[in-house]
């Protein structure tokens, strides 16, 4: 049960506050009549079913390395069963566009989500002439609220999340129902024909409805994508509740709909007609409800941008601990404030939800189409048949939604593209960048070192202790060391060389010696989870290593493209790799190495 509870405030706070909005902005396109609205609900409870249940619920938790899920894991599952160089390429950089998205998709969900719920405001009494800029300033605070808050931990207010959403999806259930009660034929939309034959009568406005119908399933993919947090178990027991409480209170919003054509603000003005004595209390928990769903986006892109890190496709940002209790609660404070400076400039932007709701679906879609693809993919080469037409079936509905997005480029769904594009770039030329970096640098073969460090070694006065030395391949000694050792003459009694390497599933550390290299040179390794946040020293400590001085690396770039000059300058502002995994920092020695790119 708490596993259950916990999965409601971590889980489903961006789905479980998508009624706020999605049939309020679809019917901004459609006129209200029994048709239209029989045939909307039909296709958002099938949405839910096709893209949520099945996609997120059943095959893709279904596909995890050590339980963890996402983008990532489905990349490490399905690399390896590919032999064409190409293809692994290929998938490589579908997964980065994949985080990209994520990323993008994260910026709208807390503007659209706190927007809509503050929205609600205009019908208590007293308030019907809030204007519009007023309700974007109130907006704006609470966001700047939430995100100045990161630094100092959510652990102790995350405990109260899941309670307060599980009494918020007992409301949505509970309005539902007594509003469906007033219209029962509201059920015939159980019937996928009315979905089907919305379609096919509407046409083209029909295929662009689905660009607003798809809102209903935002945060679908934190199903698959906040797995390793919890578990499986919870999130899937837990989601089965949370989808009964979404169709009653859609089906709820559905049937004030067909006895209120002319209502706007649909979710708060069926709340308003029922119980206009709770409605201010219900507001609040709207807004609530909406702040946790942001809490969870931006909890989730930390992590997100973490596992980018430690496979270094991104380069090292400085992260902090939250909590001394667990080190799973980290603040990353770069990626905070771009997403909130992004916030409040989407809520800037456009002004209210229903304008934003033209930029959000485009990310959201793609994301979960990249997900269909990779799952398809991974079944075909599994040979399980069924699974891959399965997973063809939903990854074609996924490119249906996508691809009815389009139309909200010109309208502002650039924004949600311009947003994922930033990160992506970052990733490209990072990586690009380091594959020309290591092409660049002027290595030196192993057999030749050995040979000059024995000649150094049995010759040179040495100094007493052991130094620390960072590489990565020992087939190739990266410069700074034989700058240190053979130009400077600085050679230690005991030198230790260290590689810290990524595993290809998300949890464990191991840390252990390695054959000894040469007399005076050992070799350690740390092999860590993409999920894993270590401090290098104590694992060290762990070791019975006690070093005087550890040695890296330090590139002095000089350019004329004016990418690498951009990767130059991320290479200077971003900490090193060396910081990044917490080496003892009063007793690191960078050693400068000139390259030309």
């Amino acid at each position: 049960m708490t596993g259950i509870i916990k999965a409601m405030g971590l889980v489903f706070g961006d789905i479980g506050t998508s009624p706020i909005y999605t049939l309020t902005v679809v019917f901004l396109l459609l006129q209200p009549t029994a048709g239209n609205v029989l045939g909307v609900m039909s296709l958002i409870i099938w949405t839910l079913v096709i893209l949520v249940f099945i996609q997120y619920d059943w095959l893709a938790m279904g596909l995890s390395i050590r339980g963890e899920g996402g983008t990532i894991v489905l990349k490490e599952i399905l690399a390896p069963l590919l032999r064409d160089k190409k293809k692994a390429v290929f998938i490589t950089l579908l997964s980065f566009v994949g985080i990209s998205l994520l990323i993008g998709d994260g910026v709208i969900t807390p503007a659209i989500s706190i927007l809509s719920a503050v929205e609600g405001s205009v019908l208590i009494p007293g308030f019907e002439k809030t204007s519009q800029g007023t309700i974007v300033l109130i907006s704006i605070l609470i966001a700047i609220v939430l995100f100045v808050f990161q630094s100092k931990g959510t652990e102790r207010v995350s405990v109260a999340f899941g309670p307060i959403m599980g009494v918020w999806f007992i409301s949505l259930a509970s309005i539902g129902l007594i509003s469906l009660s007033e219209a029962p034929e509201i059920l015939k939309a159980l019937n996928p024909y009315y979905g089907i034959n919305f379609l096919i009568e509407n046409g083209w406005k029909g295929y662009i409805a689905l660009g607003e119908i798809i809102l209903c399933a935002t945060g679908g993919e934190a199903l698959y994508a906040d797995m390793g947090h919890l578990g499986a178990k919870p999130i899937r027991q837990a989601w089965t509740g949370v989808f009964v409480a979404l169709v009653l209170n859609y089906f709820g919003q559905g049937a004030f709909l067909l006895k209120h054509p002319d209502a706007k603000n649909i979710l708060f003005e069926m709340v308003f007609d029922q119980a206009k004595s709770l409605y201010v209390p219900f507001l609040f928990l709207s807004i609530i409800a909406t702040v946790i769903a942001s809490q969870a986006m931006i909890s989730g892109m930390f992590s997100i941008i973490y596992q980018a890190v430690t496979i270094r496709i991104m380069p090292p940002l400085k992260v902090g601990y939250t909590s001394v209790e667990r080190k799973s609660q980290i603040y990353i404070a770069s990626v905070n404030w771009f997403l909130l400076a992004a916030v409040v400039f989407i809520m800037m932007e456009f002004g209210q939800s229903s304008r934003l709701a033209a930029a959000y679906g485009l990310a959201v879609t793609g994301t979960m189409t990249i997900t269909g693809i990779m799952m398809m993919w991974i079944f075909y080469l599994k040979k399980m048949p069924l699974y891959s037409l399965l997973t063809l079936f939903i990854t074609g509905v996924d490119v249906l939604y996508l691809s009815s997005n389009f139309y909200k480029i010109p309208h502002g769904g650039y924004w949600s593209l311009i947003i994922g594009a930033i990160p992506l770039t970052l990733i490209l030329i990072y990586t690009q960048g380091q594959k020309q970096l290591y092409r660049m640098m002027n290595f030196m073969p192993f057999a030749e070192f050995i040979e000059k460090f024995n000649n150094a070694y049995a010759t040179a006065p040495k100094i007493r202790g052991t130094a620390l030395f960072l590489i990565r391949d020992i087939q190739n000694i990266p410069p700074y060391i034989t700058q240190t050792m053979f130009s400077h003459g600085i050679v230690y009694e005991d030198n230790i060389f260290i590689s810290i390497m990524s595993r290809s599933d998300p949890y464990g550390v191991i840390g252990f010696y390695r054959e000894d290299i040469a007399n005076g040179i050992r070799s350690f390794e740390i092999q860590v989870g993409y999920m894993e946040l270590i401090s290098a020293e104590d694992i060290l400590r762990e070791a019975g290593i006690d070093e005087r001085a550890v040695y890296y690396g330090l590139e002095d770039i000089s350019a004329r493209n004016p990418v690498w000059k951009f990767f130059s300058l991320i290479k200077r502002v971003m900490p090193t790799f060396i910081r990044f995994y917490e080496f003892p920092t009063e007793k690191l020695h960078g050693v400068i190495t000139k390259v030309t790119m």
